[in-house]
């Protein structure tokens, strides 16, 4: 996907679940921790978040990653690159099913990349599985390393991350939403 289509996906998204909540810009800037400038930028188009900014924006907003995306199905058969994060590819595998509260995704780390997330919403867990490489996952407050067929779950409820120790790492990773 290029850029501009990647911009005006995430816009329109944006805009849609602001609105469905009946937000204002500083309320869902308050909500987030992303600043009503910066969900303005995205929301005119004038700017591409990162995968980080997005995740907080869909944590505040209490909607899914995926959810950005569910409208567009070829987003779901091919692995797409963010814009300002060109060492991170995301595959979405299965989006977010509110019957499971469960969405899925294969995510692609290349040249040691390193992604910190900030807390999702509480009672959110994350599991990973990693496929090829190896991997870092940071959660309370420490490192554990992974290996190719090796998982790990933890409370995304937390700052968390991920670092490719290897060149390429690839990796499932379940994020699981508590049912309301």
């Amino acid at each position: 996907m290029s850029e501009p289509d990647f911009k005006a996906q995430t816009a329109n998204h944006l805009k849609a679940i602001r609105k469905q909540k009946g937000l204002s810009l500083s309320a869902a800037a308050e909500l987030t921790g992303v600043s009503k400038a910066m969900l303005g930028q995205i929301e005119r188009q004038e700017s591409s978040p990162t995968i980080a900014t997005l995740w907080k924006i869909a944590s505040g907003l209490e909607t899914s990653f995926s959810a950005f995306f569910a409208d567009e199905p070829a987003l779901r058969n091919s692995a797409r690159a963010f814009p300002a994060d060109e060492q991170m590819k995301v595959t979405t595998l299965f989006p977010f099913q509110a019957d499971t509260g469960i969405e899925m995704f294969e995510i692609t780390l290349t040249g040691h990349h390193r992604q910190l997330s900030s807390a999702h919403s509480p009672g959110v867990v994350e599991m990973i599985h990693v496929l090829h490489g190896e991997l870092q996952v940071r959660f309370d407050d420490q490192w554990q390393p992974l290996t190719a067929g090796e998982s790990v779950r933890f409370f995304a409820d937390q700052p968390h991350g991920y670092e490719a120790v290897s060149e390429t790492c690839v990796f499932q990773d379940i994020v699981c939403y508590p049912k309301l």
